[in-house]
């Protein structure tokens, strides 16, 4: 177990880990100890009820952060003709189709998020070993194979964000910067959980949301009482 620095003990003491906060209070605690020179993440965990395992289990999906991440996202797009110039007009950062699979191939990955029309994925299809560990492979569930890029792309840059179910049943994600308001890092949790709840597997039994955390990239866990939230 790596040993915990100075800073990190001195922030932990300023935790109670046993207490259940409220969500503004859990934000603000998080935020309050975002004391780093880089402006840190608000990170949100969530201990969900289901096994990922099984396929009935599985959580993922995407959900837009009404308050945006904080983050300048890269955008790479497959597609040709029309819609690779639909995707540069929209504000895609890479945009190709064999020249851009050989580049992947070639160890560049220049994006974030990948997006594809349906008739590239024979193309894409070759990158699964390279974008699929990278959680980068384009998907229709989660709308990143679609005719429709330029909504995709904007999408992508406007604040949407993928998430996926680890395999110890816990969803990590960044709800926004620590130089937010308190009220927009509220705002964006609240997208977060609802999507969670929207999500439920039909697979999953007894409670669903078992432990929600709050923390800053470099600071200790707040435990959120799961009795504020809107949750099942």
């Amino acid at each position: 177990m790596a040993k915990l620095t100075k800073k990190a003990k001195s922030l932990a003491t300023t935790i109670d880990r046993e207490k259940l906060h409220g969500v503004d209070e859990a934000i603000a605690l998080a935020k309050s100890n975002a004391t780093s020179k880089f402006d840190e993440t608000i990170e949100v965990a969530v201990n969900l009820g289901v096994d990922p395992r099984h396929a009935d289990q599985m959580v993922r999906g995407v959900v837009t952060l009404p308050k945006g991440t904080g983050k300048t996202v890269r955008v790479g797009v497959f597609a040709k003709g029309a819609k690779a110039d639909e995707a540069r007009e929209a504000g895609a950062d890479v945009v190709g189709a064999e020249d851009l699979m050989e580049i992947v191939q070639g160890g560049t990955i220049d994006f974030d998020r990948c997006i594809a029309t349906p008739d590239m994925m024979g193309i894409v299809g070759r990158l699964g070993k390279i974008l699929g560990p990278k959680g980068m492979m384009p998907n229709p569930k989660l709308g990143t194979v679609t005719m429709n890029v330029a909504e995709a792309v904007k999408a992508a840059k406007g604040g949407q964000i993928e998430y996926r179910v680890e395999k110890a049943g816990i969803i990590h994600s960044g709800i926004g910067k620590a130089s937010f308001p308190a009220e927009d890092l509220r705002a964006n949790f609240d997208a977060l959980v609802d999507a969670l709840v929207k999500a439920k597997p039909s697979g999953a039994k007894g409670k669903y949301v078992r432990k929600i955390a709050v923390s800053s990239t470099m600071g200790p866990g707040i435990k959120v009482d799961t009795a504020e939230v809107a949750t099942a």
